[in-house]
């Protein structure tokens, strides 16, 4: 009768374990058939669970600030994988960001890579999917 129970309570216990992977929120919101590129100022950067973010401002056409906000990846792959460290945006750096923009009106995007103006990028290129976010 005992063995009958375990595989009903590991199925039991996988399930419940696995619960935070069925609410990740994915990114439907974010048109990931889109590039776009911004000069922007860093305000802030924050490697943070479920993840990072930065946000920036940027002069539109008419020389308007407007406030952004963009969407980085997961802290492990981010500081693990692509080399980013906690200080790695300060608030005042000027850099180019690019990203997949947020569907419809808004100004947010999702990080794909950032350009410093000595020609550094972040994350370096170190092969496979540059997409932040997964």
């Amino acid at each position: 009768m005992k063995m009958k129970t375990i595989p009903f309570l590991t199925l039991g216990c996988l399930l419940v374990l696995s619960t935070p992977l069925l609410a990740h929120h994915g990114y439907a919101a974010y048109d990931m058939q889109v590039t776009k590129s911004m000069k922007a100022t860093i305000t802030s950067f924050s490697i943070m669970n479920p993840h990072s973010q930065m946000t920036a401002d940027v002069k539109d056409a008419n020389g308007n600030i407007e406030h952004w906000v963009i969407e980085g990846g997961v802290p492990p792959k981010m500081v693990h994988v692509s080399g980013w460290e906690r200080d790695s945006l300060k608030p005042g750096d000027e850099v180019t960001i690019y990203y997949h923009p947020v569907k419809g009106e808004g100004h947010a995007g999702l990080f794909i890579k950032l350009e410093f103006p000595d020609g550094r990028v972040l994350p370096p290129n170190r092969g496979g999917d540059q997409n932040q976010g997964q």
